[in-house]
């Protein structure tokens, strides 16, 4: 079988910065990681290929520095590389990314399940994956927890809700995004960090995969980030103290009226 799994050069966490003046993400100079969730998205896919046989490939879309998050995927035992990358594809919002993914994994053809990471760290939308499979015209589940059989053509998986689970089946090809309760995730072994550094690295670029151009970057984003912002501090609250229960309430009546709230 053939797994496809999807992932995002993300910056670290620790270390986001805001460009005071355009209101957009300082990239350059940033230490980039793999998106933590499509860490369990990769783990999940080799799981899988251990389970069945086949083999995984990970793709991403992204300027050739997100080269390095795709060695990484193979040093954890992906086997086969693909970065999507090109000057047209900057700007992209997530329906733009999802038709640019789709549009690859249409070239590669064989693909029998396509997994994702529930959302990017940096974006927070959760909406690349499920775009994906409405693109690919296929069945497809988010937040599963589980995947509970899978074979050629079929598989049952264990999706996660807020009070509780559930079970659904579907046929294959299909997508689904996954939580970090579906496992952990292996580290890279100095074999395979060796064994990547090898291995080729596909790039694709807009013309590779057949992409429109009224559907693709910022012309094909129906929607703009027009700026990203750290929320104000919050302030202090004020003590209300008093001689005893009855006048702490008549005091806190008294500072209610002042606000207006009452």
């Amino acid at each position: 079988m053939h797994f496809l799994v999807c992932i995002k050069q993300v910056p670290a966490t620790t270390s986001v910065q805001i460009d005071s003046r355009t209101g957009t993400l300082k990239r350059e100079g940033v230490e980039s990681i793999i998106n933590p969730f499509d860490e369990y998205a990769i783990e999940e896919g080799i799981r899988l290929k251990e389970r069945v046989g086949g083999k995984v490939t990970v793709i991403t879309m992204g300027p050739p520095q997100a080269e390095s998050a795709l060695r990484e995927a193979l040093s954890r035992g992906c086997d086969d590389a693909i970065l999507v990358s090109d000057r047209a594809f900057a700007g992209a919002d997530t329906w733009a990314t999802s038709y640019t993914l789709a549009q690859s994994a249409k070239l590669l053809g064989d693909v029998d399940l396509i997994i994702c990471g529930k959302q990017a760290s940096d974006g927070d939308t959760a909406q690349v994956g499920p775009g994906i499979a409405e693109k690919l015209d296929i069945p497809h589940v988010a937040y599963v927890r589980k995947v509970r059989e899978i074979r050629p053509g079929y598989i049952q998986v264990e999706r996660m809700l807020e009070d509780g689970t559930d079970v659904l089946e579907m046929s294959l090809p299909a997508l689904i995004t996954v939580v970090k309760e579906i496992n952990t995730p292996r580290l890279p072994t100095l074999k395979g960090m060796m064994a990547s550094k090898k291995k080729q690295v596909l790039k694709w670029t807009k013309e590779t995969i057949a992409a429109e151009e009224d559907k693709i970057g910022l012309k094909g984003s129906p929607t703009q980030v027009m700026k990203i912002f750290y929320p104000p501090a919050r302030q202090g609250g004020e003590r209300i103290s008093g001689k005893d229960a009855t006048d702490v309430a008549q005091k806190l009546v008294e500072k209610l009226r002042s606000c207006g709230i009452i």
